[in-house]
């Protein structure tokens, strides 16, 4: 069954590893019969920083209102990006922090202790490049960066179920690795 698949390139400089995966991705999906958009960090000028926090709120740029257009949008959100010192860019928790807003992403309510998930029905899968193998990334450092993407972000606004998939180690691989990887993203997005 097609379903409408939003892609965020989470890599802020052009021509990566993470575009290229993004973009096998859209190729494989719309192979499939998915409805795909493709947004590009790198392609996107805004402040990432909240400043004092949600009050007061920010006006959104431009491409943040397109961002938050394109999840509303979407049934299934894969987010491409590269891990940096266990974690996302962090451009690209700037755009979360600018977009995934009270009231937009996630609700309040009084006396209850767990807001309110507002992107229910929609499904996540992230996409991560990294220089650490992933069986150390798992077994000795436990993943922090996936359990924060998913617990404290994605699950937390109500996207289920949340896919990892990583593309390891980057340092040391050869481009016959590299075309492995970049095929199996487009295979990835054929069965999304």
């Amino acid at each position: 069954m097609a379903k409408r698949i939003l892609v965020l390139d989470g890599h802020p400089g052009p021509d990566s590893l993470c575009g290229a995966l993004a973009a096998s991705y859209v190729q494989g999906a719309t192979r499939a019969g998915h409805q795909v958009k493709l947004l590009r960090l790198s392609q996107m000028q805004f402040d990432p920083d909240m400043g004092p926090g949600f009050k007061p709120a920010k006006v959104l740029e431009p491409c943040l209102a397109e961002v938050q257009a394109a999840i509303t949008w979407c049934e299934h959100l894969v987010i491409v990006h590269p891990l940096w010192w266990g974690l996302m860019p962090a451009k690209l928790k700037g755009l979360i922090d600018r977009v995934l807003l009270p009231g937009y992403a996630f609700r309040y309510e009084p006396g209850q202790m767990v807001p309110a998930k507002l992107l229910k029905g929609r499904s996540a899968e992230v996409l991560v490049t990294s220089d650490t193998p992933p069986w150390y990334l798992r077994f000795l450092l436990w993943t922090p960066g996936f359990r924060a993407m998913r617990k404290q972000i994605l699950e937390f606004c109500g996207f289920s179920p949340v896919r990892f998939r990583t593309f390891a180690p980057v340092q040391g691989s050869d481009e016959k690795k590299r075309k492995g990887w970049i095929e199996k993203a487009g295979k990835y997005g054929e069965v999304a």
